[in-house]
C-alpha cells in the first residue's frame, strides 16, 4: 500500500503561521474540567453558573479573564465546570472544598473501540436497546477468561437474566464469577494439559481477548505500553458472557468442543462465538459443525472464523450454512514504527514497539557482517536472514541488527544481547506484530536502502522509535484471511461476511506474556479469531432489537447490509463474502432471507454425502427420510443470501437458476425494484423484477438467471450484485462465478 504526504498549500501554511503568532500570548492555557459532585438541591443552573464564574475568577484573579476562561457550565446531570486555565490555576481550583478533582482535557482517539467506531457502532452515535442487550447472554467457546482484568467487572449491571441456567466452576486462580461474566466452565475430557491445576481461567490470553471484543465493559486509558491507548469496550457492552474453556496450551480437543456446545446450549446461552478451527472435513465428522447446528434448531447462531492460511484458494474452514463464517477484514488505523539512519534518514515500518528508545543513537550492522567464522556449508544456515546459530554473539551484542527475513529473528537477536533488529517486510504490510527488542519490518525499497547504507558507511547507526499510530484506507480482506471456495458445499459462497480482525486490542490475561515477558491488561492481536467475534457481538446486538429472529434470519440482515471491501488482490473477493459487517444498519434490513430446520434437511438431503441414517443421527429423529423433506438441487439447495457459481474447469459457459424467497420485516407496505450490478459478458436476470408486500413478514420469492462466458482457470471470479431497493433499504446480495 502506497501512502502519499499531503502538503498544505502556500496559502495555508501563511495563514496558520499567522493565527499561531496571534494566539502564541495563551499557548499555555489548556481546557480544563472542574468536577464538582452531584447537583445541588435546589439550585438553578444559571445559580450554578454564577457559582462557576466565581471560583474561576478567583482562581485566574480576572473577571473579564474568566468570563474568556471559561468554556461551558455543566448543571443538568452533575455540578462542574469547563476553562481554559494556567496549570497553577488548576492547582488553584483542586484545593477548593467544593470541588471533587481538576483534570486536563485530552482530545481522545479511540483506538482500542476503532474497530468499533470504524464499523458505526460508536457509543455516543449508535441506538441501543440497553435493557435488553443487558438481557443478551453470548457464550463463548476458547481459552477461559481473566477474571480480573478490568473489561470484566460488573459495576452497574443489574440481576443475572433469568433463562440463565448455566454455572460458575471454581478452581485455580479462578474463584467467582459476576453479574457480567455469569458462567464458567472447563472442559479437558482427553486430559491434553498437563498441570494439575484446572479451572475455567486464562493462562493464554486468547479468551479473554475475544470476549472483551463482543461485550467488555468500558475501560479508560486502555493500551500496549502506551500503544493504541483509548478507552476499551466490547460491540455489546451490557450483554452478558458466559465462558466454556476447551482450549488449553496445546490446544482444542474435538471431544472438548463437543462438550462445550453441550452445556452451552442447555444453559441458555443466545449467541456462540467460537474462534476455533481445523482442517475441513464432512459436517458430520466436524465438533463445531455438528454442535452449531443443535445451537441453530435452539435458535443460537453460532459464528466461527474463517481460518488464517490466506492468502492461498480453498482454504476456508467452518463452512457449515448454519454457521456465520467470517473472515478478517482491516480498519483505517494502522502502527508505523519508524527507524532514523546515522545519515538522518527516516524510514517508516510496521511492529508494535512499546520500547522508547534510551540513546539517540545505536551501532547498526547486517546479519551477513555479523556472521560466525568458519560456519559449515552442510548447516543450511543464512547469516544474512538472521537464522539461529548463523551469527556472532560478540558483533551483535549493543548493535541493531539489519535482516532480510521477517520472522522471529527478534528472538535470535535478543538471546545475542543485540538491542534492535530492521528487517524486511516480506509484503505483509498490515499485520503489526509485538516483539521482545525494538524492531521494525520495512519494505523492500526501505530496506535495500539500509543495506546500501550500511554497506557505504564507516560507522553505520540508527534509532528505532516507538509505534505511533497512523488512518489509512479501509476496508480491505486480510492477507492471512482463509479464502473459498469451500470443499464441502461446493455451490455455498464461504466466507459469509468480513469483520475488523487486524491489529485489534483488547483484554489479556496477567497469566500470559506479551513476547519480551512482560505482563499487560491489554494485547495487540490479529486473526480471524479477532473477527469472529465483532460478527458475534454484531449479532448479539441484533438480537436486542429482534429477541425472537431465527439465526438465519440475524445473519441474512448482516449479510445484504454489508459494507464492500475494497479490491486489493483480485481474487479476494473470494474470501470476503458478503462484506464487512454494518452492525447499525443491520438493525432494520428491510429484507431477510430466513431458514429454517427443515431448509438445512433438505440442504443435506440434496447432497448426495448423506444418507438417511446419518441424517437421522445428526438431528436425533429416528424416522427421518429424505424423500419427506423438500428436494432442491444446485443452487436451489437453500435459501441463501448469496449466490455462487463454481464452474467445471472444463467449461466454457455459465447457466445457473437461484430460486429465492425473502421476507419483508420492515414496516407496513412496501415496493421493492431489484437493481443488478454485472461485468461485461455475464447476463443476470431477475424474475419478477418488482416486489410488493402489503404487510410485514409476507415472503415473496423470485428467480435470478446467471448465464455468459465462464472464466478462465486462475481468473479473478465474475462478481456481480442484486439489490433490493425500496428507497429506504438496499439489501444486496453478491453474486460470484469462479473456475477453479
Amino acid at each position: 500500500m502506497n501512502y502519499k504526504m499531503l502538503k498544505l498549500p502556500l496559502i495555508l501554511t501563511i495563514i496558520f503561521l499567522f493565527a499561531a503568532a496571534v494566539s502564541a500570548t495563551n499557548a499555555d492555557r489548556q481546557a480544563y474540567v472542574v468536577y464538582m459532585g452531584a447537583l445541588p438541591k435546589l439550585k438553578s443552573s444559571e445559580v450554578l453558573a454564577d457559582h462557576h464564574h466565581g471560583l474561576l475568577a478567583n482562581a485566574v484573579g480576572d473577571e473579564e479573564m474568566a468570563r474568556k476562561a471559561k468554556i461551558y457550565s455543566y448543571g443538568r446531570s452533575f455540578n462542574g465546570f469547563a476553562a481554559r486555565l494556567l496549570p497553577h490555576e488548576a492547582d488553584k481550583l483542586a484545593k477548593e472544598k467544593k470541588v471533587v478533582s481538576v483534570f486536563r482535557s485530552k482530545t481522545r482517539k479511540l483506538h482500542t473501540t476503532r474497530s468499533w467506531d470504524f464499523l458505526g457502532l460508536s457509543e455516543a452515535a449508535s441506538r441501543r436497546n440497553a435493557a435488553a442487550e443487558s438481557n443478551v447472554i453470548v457464550g463463548l467457546l476458547d481459552s477461559g477468561i481473566w477474571m480480573e482484568g478490568p473489561s470484566f467487572k460488573d459495576d452497574g449491571y443489574g440481576e443475572i437474566p433469568s433463562k440463565w441456567k448455566g454455572k460458575c466452576v471454581t478452581g485455580h486462580n479462578f474463584t467467582s464469577c459476576n453479574r457480567k461474566v455469569i458462567g464458567a466452565r472447563f472442559f479437558d475430557i482427553e486430559e491434553i494439559d498437563n498441570s494439575n491445576n484446572k479451572s475455567p481461567v486464562d493462562e493464554i490470553g486468547h479468551g479473554s481477548h475475544t470476549a472483551s471484543t463482543i461485550a467488555g465493559a468500558f475501560v479508560d486509558g486502555a493500551s500496549l505500553y502506551g500503544v493504541a491507548g483509548g478507552t476499551a469496550r466490547g460491540g455489546v457492552p451490557a450483554a452478558r458472557i458466559a465462558m466454556y474453556k476447551v482450549c488449553w496450551a496445546v490446544g482444542c480437543s474435538d471431544v472438548d468442543l463437543l462438550a462445550g456446545f453441550d452445556h452451552a446450549i442447555a444453559d441458555g446461552v443466545d449467541i456462540i462465538s467460537v474462534s476455533i478451527g481445523g482442517e475441513s472435513m464432512e459436517f458430520f465428522n466436524d465438533p463445531i459443525a455438528i454442535g452449531s447446528f443443535h445451537a441453530m434448531e435452539k435458535g443460537i447462531l453460532t459464528s466461527c472464523s474463517a481460518g488464517n492460511s490466506g492468502p492461498d484458494l480453498k482454504t476456508v474452514e467452518n463452512t457449515a450454512p448454519w454457521i456465520m463464517t467470517v473472515a478478517a477484514s482491516t480498519i483505517d488505523r494502522d502502527f508505523s514504527t519508524v527507524v532514523k539512519l546515522g545519515n538522518n534518514k527516516k524510514l517508516s515500518g510496521v511492529s508494535v514497539n512499546t520500547f522508547t528508545p534510551k540513546k539517540q543513537m545505536y551501532p547498526l550492522i547486517s546479519g551477513s557482517n555479523a556472521a560466525l567464522p568458519n560456519q559449515s556449508s552442510d548447516l543450511d544456515l543464512y547469516p544474512s536472514w538472521c537464522d539461529y546459530g548463523s551469527l556472532d554473539e560478540k558483533k551483535v551484542k549493543g548493535k541493531i541488527v539489519y535482516c532480510l527475513g521477517s520472522i522471529d529473528q527478534e528472538y535470535t537477536i535478543s538471546d545475542l544481547g543485540g538491542v534492535g533488529v530492521i528487517s524486511n517486510l516480506l509484503n505483509i504490510t498490515e499485520m503489526a506484530i509485538t516483539t521482545p527488542i525494538p524492531s521494525t519490518h520495512l519494505s523492500s525499497t526501505n530496506s535495500d536502502y539500509v543495506e546500501a547504507y550500511i554497506n557505504s558507511t564507516k560507522n553505520p547507526k540508527a534509532v528505532i522509535y516507538k509505534t505511533t499510530t497512523r488512518k489509512v484506507d479501509a476496508p480491505f480482506l486480510a492477507y492471512f484471511s482463509s479464502k473459498g471456495p469451500q470443499t464441502i458445499a461446493l455451490n455455498i459462497l464461504k466466507p459469509d461476511i468480513a469483520a475488523p480482525g487486524v491489529n485489534i486490542l483488547a483484554a489479556y490475561s496477567n497469566l500470559a506474556s506479551i513476547p519480551d515477558n512482560r505482563h499487560s491488561l491489554f494485547n495487540l492481536l490479529s486473526g480471524t479469531s479477532m473477527a469472529c467475534p465483532h460478527a458475534a457481538a454484531a449479532a448479539a446486538y441484533l438480537k436486542a432489537f429482534h429477541p425472537t429472529w431465527s439465526p438465519a434470519a440475524l445473519k441474512s440482515a448482516l449479510m445484504t447490509t454489508a459494507t464492500p471491501l475494497k479490491i486489493g488482490d483480485e481474487l479476494d473477493v473470494i474470501g470476503a463474502g458478503a462484506g464487512q459487517i454494518n452492525p447499525t444498519k443491520a438493525v432494520h434490513p428491510g429484507l431477510i432471507y430466513d431458514l429454517s430446520r427443515t431448509s438445512y434437511l433438505s440442504f443435506l438431503c440434496t447432497n448426495k454425502r448423506y444418507s438417511d441414517s446419518a441424517l437421522a443421527i445428526l438431528t436425533g429423529d429416528a424416522s427421518l427420510n429424505c424423500s419427506d423433506v423438500p428436494q432442491a438441487s444446485g443452487s436451489d439447495a437453500i435459501n441463501y443470501p448469496s449466490m455462487y457459481v463454481p464452474v467445471d474447469r472444463d467449461a466454457t459457459s455459465v447457466s445457473a437458476v437461484f430460486h429465492r424467497t425473502v421476507t419483508h420485516v420492515g414496516f407496513g407496505p412496501s415496493t421493492y425494484k431489484a437493481k443488478i450490478k454485472s461485468p461485461a459478458g455475464l447476463s443476470v436476470k431477475v424474475s419478477p423484477e418488482t416486489l410488493k408486500f402489503d404487510r410485514a413478514y409476507k415472503k415473496l420469492s423470485f428467480k435470478v438467471v446467471v448465464k455468459g462466458a465462464a472464466p478462465a482457470v486462475g481468473q479473478a471470479p465474475l462478481t456481480a450484485s442484486l439489490e433490493w431497493d425500496d428507497s429506504k433499504h438496499y439489501v444486496r446480495s453478491p453474486i460470484l462465478v469462479f473456475k477453479v
